[in-house]
């Protein structure tokens, strides 16, 4: 076989292997993605406990990076404290040394059944979980098939002059294998492919021992720079520095020493065939075994080096819709969600804004809500633009996630809207009426107050069914809008009274009795609307959990949540 085939063979099978790896991380993402990070989240108490974690979840997703955007997540959440985010990432490092040992065996037997039995799981399979574990299963097959194929195709090649000569040149430059190796896996992102293709060349006698060492040293290097190098944020640095720093330290330890680590390795685990995945699994478990008592200090050094930034003066800016994370579905959600919570705050202070606006009559405070305004549709602009960029397809094969994406997005739908009311047409009304001099009377005040605490806990309960679909909170907001009901009756009665009021007075002064006292009631009647119109966007929070819950149970409820009949 010439030099050109045996290239564009070992291209084709490392781009098959490198295609496998996603298949098999993307397939469990999507099959028990909530499941894991539940899991992740569950198991932060501690150090061992974390470190065990990483290297299960790991094991599963046979990706390091998914597992640190997780770990990352729950750090800028603050759900998960640096040091245990790093013992995470100390057991993803062992874990994907595992996911290496276990791939280096010689089953490519199984490799076909395997992608068999995925195709007709994909394609048979209704559920969305036994379908994205068919994609798991027909990713794992090509990753063997993979393997078998540079086996073959490294064989003939041992004794080929050219690629002994440069092979020479790395074994007199052991650094220069370690920057080889590095940028080779940076590239493919993933030191599991990389691990494994030293593996085949050490077993077909391509290398020699020390490069071996020297490339899966590199190849722990560049396994670390990928999320490093995608983080956009301070808080979403920390963990992949700390990643990498821990991997820089072990392998600018060991490069010196190669040559003896060579001759103990040999003596430990004799032969060449399985040389790097057990040399990557001594190393990980040594770097966990020094750092593992040590994260406490790593995570301080960590947080002198990258303190917390000011938050930006902007409120329009989006803080969480990290772009690393769009590779992991539910961590991308999950900084979604998180990022609608903000619009809600300002859904929030817009409508305390508004209130303060009708009481005290300082036009100042308008300009503070419509600048909320402003900043509320530009983190709704931000967040349908993260949602349309997470992971490409894979919300169309993961009905849970899809429904997440329909919610996130419905709720950002909803408080634009209540931005639009609250700031163009309730404020902008009430800003023009304060300016003709027109202020509402203390009874109509206390009215107005007393719709706006109705909203204030809507609002709360609106968030409690968005962030846990709970189907109680789901009807007491539901039975709120009855509550809201009889306020606007009684504010529209109140309006009705102060009205003809008026009138009679005008009558008897001789004065007009419509005129001015028809248009100042006529400004209870339009506040009273606009609150109207915020309640029922809060309330339609509630309608998808209400309906979920029927169709479970078959019990009806109607747009009030009382029991229909």
């Amino acid at each position: 076989m010439s030099g050109t085939l045996v290239l564009i063979s070992l291209s084709g099978y490392v781009g098959l292997l490198l295609w496998g790896t996603h298949m098999v991380s993307s397939g469990v993402q999507r099959a028990f993605g909530a499941a894991l990070r539940r899991a992740l989240e569950r198991n932060l108490s501690g150090s061992w406990r974390a470190f065990f974690t990483g290297v299960g979840i790991t094991t599963l997703l046979q990706s390091s990076t998914a597992v640190g955007l997780m770990a990352t997540s729950f750090t800028a959440a603050g759900v998960m404290a640096l040091a245990p985010a790093l013992a995470v990432m100390l057991g993803a490092n062992v874990g994907t040394a595992l996911v290496a040992q276990m791939l280096s065996f010689n089953i490519a037997i199984v490799a076909p059944p395997l992608v068999l039995c995925g195709v007709l799981a994909f394609r048979w399979s209704s559920g969305g979980r036994v379908r994205n574990l068919g994609r798991a299963t027909i990713g794992l097959g090509l990753m063997l098939m993979a393997l078998a194929g540079l086996q073959a195709t490294l064989s003939p090649v041992e004794n080929t002059p050219l690629l002994h000569s440069f092979l020479e040149s790395l074994a007199a430059d052991p650094l220069l294998a370690v920057l080889l190796a590095a940028i080779i896996t940076w590239g493919c992102h993933s030191s599991v492919v990389m691990v494994l293709l030293v593996g085949s060349l050490a077993a077909n006698h391509v290398i020699n021992a020390p490069e071996t060492l020297a490339l899966v040293l590199g190849a722990n290097v560049g396994g670390a720079l990928p999320p490093m190098l995608h983080a956009s944020t301070v808080a979403a640095r920390r963990v992949p520095l700390g990643n990498l720093l821990v991997r820089l330290t072990g392998v600018l330890l060991l490069l010196p020493w190669l040559t003896p680590l060579t001759v103990l390795m040999q003596r430990l685990l004799p032969g060449s065939e399985r040389l790097a995945v057990n040399f990557h699994l001594l190393f990980n478990l040594a770097l966990a075994a020094t750092f593992l008592g040590n994260v406490d200090r790593v995570a301080a050094l960590l947080l002198r080096w990258l303190p917390d930034p000011p938050r930006p003066l902007d409120p329009g800016r989006p803080l969480y819709l990290e772009r690393a994370a769009l590779d992991s579905a539910s961590v991308a959600l999950a900084n979604a969600a998180r990022e609608t919570l903000r619009m809600s705050d300002l859904a929030a202070a817009m409508l305390d804004g508004a209130l303060q606006l009708l009481r005290t009559g300082n036009l100042s405070l308008a300009e503070r809500v419509i600048e909320n305004d402003r900043a509320a549709r530009q983190l709704g602009g931000a967040i349908r633009s993260y949602l349309a960029a997470i992971g490409g397809e894979q919300t169309l094969d993961d009905r849970r996630e899809g429904a997440k994406v329909q919610e996130i997005l419905a709720a950002v739908i909803n408080f634009e809207h209540v931005g639009d009311i609250i700031a163009n047409s309730l404020t902008d009304f009430t800003v023009k009426q304060l300016r003709r001099g027109q202020l509402l009377a203390p009874e109509e005040i206390a009215a107005v107050s007393a719709m706006n605490a109705e909203l204030v806990e809507s609002h709360r309960l609106a968030v409690s069914v968005f962030l846990r679909g709970n189907r109680s909170d789901a009807l007491l907001l539901l039975e709120r809008k009855r509550r809201l009901l009889q306020l606007e009756g009684d504010a529209t009665a109140l309006s009705v009274r102060i009205l003809r009021e008026a009138a009679a007075a005008s009558r008897a002064a001789g004065t007009d009795p419509v005129g001015s006292a028809a248009e100042e009631s006529g400004l209870l009647l339009r506040i009273v609307r606009d609150l109207r119109r915020v309640h029922s966007h809060l309330a339609s929070f509630a309608y998808p959990v209400v309906r979920r819950a029927q169709r479970r149970t078959g019990a009806r409820v109607d747009d009030n949540g009382a029991a229909a009949p």
